[in-house]
């Protein structure tokens, strides 16, 4: 393969680009942004992210390397197909799901991260627990896609794939670093500009090969391998079905979509962001579907790539550069370069920043130093941005099974944060004793399970496992859902139950060492005045406030939705009653 310097040039141009937008909007938020707020700013900007960036955002923050390469990859793999291809539909409605029911009630008190009600109900251990699984989602998610985008700038220009790992890091954690959530969103507006552009070029020219079969007739007939709109099993609908749940519900506890929630101007704001990514994923899925169905219907043996085929090569993973180097022509396989490009940087900056700031916020400063200065929180944002840059980078490099660590971690979101997120916004009642005996009882379940990717042989045999051709452990029942399940009820109970124990006098209060039931206002839960606090915020948005107290204090708010959403809440009413 020959190296091309003019695709060096355009991903060089491109990364200019991107790097001259990001610090654009950095110069933006120190201008718009006051000196008291600094932190915040950086977090969640000034609240004020429109519809319009907050779409783009949003949606570029899913559409990431591994949502298009990896869609592309199932429909390819014949043993899957179209019919595998969960994540543009389960990205889709974890984002519906998320905005119908979780935006609302996040924006309108007013949080910072997604950690903080946590914190606020649960106190700053169970805060630093919830942290550990986060953390590693963001991570691994940000190490894999990284990976990604190395293999295929490789593929494509024939460059070495630490180079290319190296420097796109750098830059994403450049911008991200001197312009926080601002550099993040504008960027993402370009680089989703990119992806679209990048992929819908390549398409038809892709579709036109003379060693391309018309993919109408490869999608229900058996050409070169079997139909690309593929089938499920009757013994593969519970995994089928254990990985839409994974996809729809643990895809909403993710801080990088809660970060825009929370920057988004209004509460109705935020829930019509969510709405409009979901169909902006949807869309951006497109492209790469036909992507995949055109590799299943090419002759490769016609082909510069030659035989065996891509998948007993072992390089189905890499179905998408393939397709955009050898059917495509060069200029056309260096604009999905960039789409590739761009679709890497716009979820790896979302991650390193979701973890700086939960880190910063909720690790730093409301656990450990409650009184530190808002310049002092700028720099451990900094400095732990370029931390988590690097160590996603490392991995990147290092880690021989970054995606199997990411496969674990993003289950470990889904069975572990998301019904703790349940339970903290809808269930009243809960405490910290059923918190972590939920954390506790889920991460046993899903680690007993097993991890093919890690070659984690399971401790527990569900029904319907059996073992593969390379001798692992496959389990078919939904184990991940059960794990999910029994870490939601084990909350729950153990928290009446501590609640009963503790409130009818069986056990002493001295047992209450967490402070959770017995001590009303524990020196862990800390007030919502510290929790949140933000002179952008209007204040119906902060705290639950009474209209009759005033017949004039309704004129003085500006949102009127959050107001009567606030008002309306019983548990925040009860709240303040008491």
């Amino acid at each position: 393969m020959a190296f091309h310097v003019e695709g060096l040039v355009a991903i060089i141009v491109f990364y200019l680009a991107i790097l001259a937008v990001g610090i654009w909007a950095a110069w933006k938020t120190k201008n718009t942004s006051s000196e008291g707020d600094r932190s915040e700013a950086i977090i969640v900007g000034g609240r004020d992210i429109g519809l319009l960036v907050g779409g783009f955002t949003m949606t570029a923050t899913w559409v990431g390397g591994g949502y298009i390469n990896g869609t592309a990859e199932a429909v390819y793999v014949p043993d899957y197909g179209l019919a595998w291809a969960q994540a543009p539909i389960g990205y889709s409605l974890s984002l519906i799901v998320g905005g119908l029911f979780f935006a609302k009630p996040m924006r309108s008190k007013g949080y910072v991260t997604m950690l903080d009600p946590f914190q606020q109900l649960y106190g700053k251990r169970m805060g630093g627990l919830l942290f550990i699984p986060a953390l590693m989602g963001e991570m691994f998610w940000a190490a894999a896609i990284f990976s990604a985008l190395g293999a295929t700038i490789s593929v494509i220009i024939d460059v070495n794939v630490n180079i290319s790992v190296i420097i796109s890091a750098l830059i994403a954690t450049m911008y991200t670093l001197v312009g926080g959530v601002y550099s993040v969103a504008y960027t993402d507006v370009v680089q989703l500009f990119c992806i679209f552009l990048g992929l819908w070029i390549s398409v038809p020219f892709a579709m036109s090969h003379p060693a391309v079969t018309d993919i109408g007739l490869t999608a229900v007939h058996q050409v070169y391998q079997a139909p690309w709109l593929g089938s499920i099993n009757s013994l593969d609908i519970y995994t089928w079905l254990d990985n839409f749940f994974l996809l729809t519900l643990g895809g909403i506890p993710w801080q990088a979509y809660f970060q825009r929630v929370l920057s988004s101007s209004s509460a109705t704001y935020a829930q019509v962001l969510s709405f409009l990514a979901a169909f902006g994923c949807l869309v951006m899925a497109i492209p790469a579907v036909l992507i995949g169905a055109v590799g299943a219907s090419t002759a490769w043996n016609q082909t510069e790539y030659g035989v065996p085929d891509p998948k007993s090569r072992k390089e189905a993973d890499m179905i998408l550069p393939i397709v955009l180097q050898y059917l495509c022509p060069v200029y056309i396989s260096f604009f999905g370069l960039g789409a590739v490009s761009a679709a890497v940087m716009s979820s790896a900056d979302s991650s390193i920043l979701s973890a700086s700031s939960m880190f910063a916020r909720n690790i730093y400063q409301l656990a450990f130093r409650q009184n530190a200065s808002d310049r002092e929180i700028v720099w451990v944002i900094r400095i732990t941005i370029l931390l988590f840059g690097a160590s996603a980078t490392a991995m990147a490099l290092l880690a021989s099974s970054v995606y199997g660590l990411w496969y674990l971690s993003s289950d470990l979101i889904y069975i572990i944060i998301f019904p703790q997120l349940l339970c903290v916004l809808f269930i009243k009642g809960t405490n910290t004793y059923g918190a972590i005996a939920g954390y506790l009882f889920g991460l046993v379940l899903r680690i007993t399970g097993g991890e093919p990717y890690l070659y984690l042989q399971p401790l527990i045999f569900y029904p319907g496992w059996y073992q593969d051709d390379n001798n692992l452990y496959i389990q078919r029942f939904p184990f991940k859902t059960l794990a999910m399940l029994t870490s939601f009820f084990t909350n729950v109970i153990v928290s009446y139950l501590a609640k009963y124990l503790f409130e009818s006098g069986t056990l002493p209060p001295k047992l209450d060492f967490l402070d959770a039931v017995v001590a009303r206002y524990s020196r862990e839960h800390m007030d919502k005045a510290t929790l949140v606090k933000s002179d952008n915020i209007v204040l119906n948005e902060l705290a639950p406030v009474n209209p009759r107290h005033s017949l004039t204090l309704s004129s003085t708010f500006t949102n009127k939705e959050a107001f009567n959403y606030v008002d309306s809440s019983p548990e925040l009413s009860n709240t303040e009653d008491n």
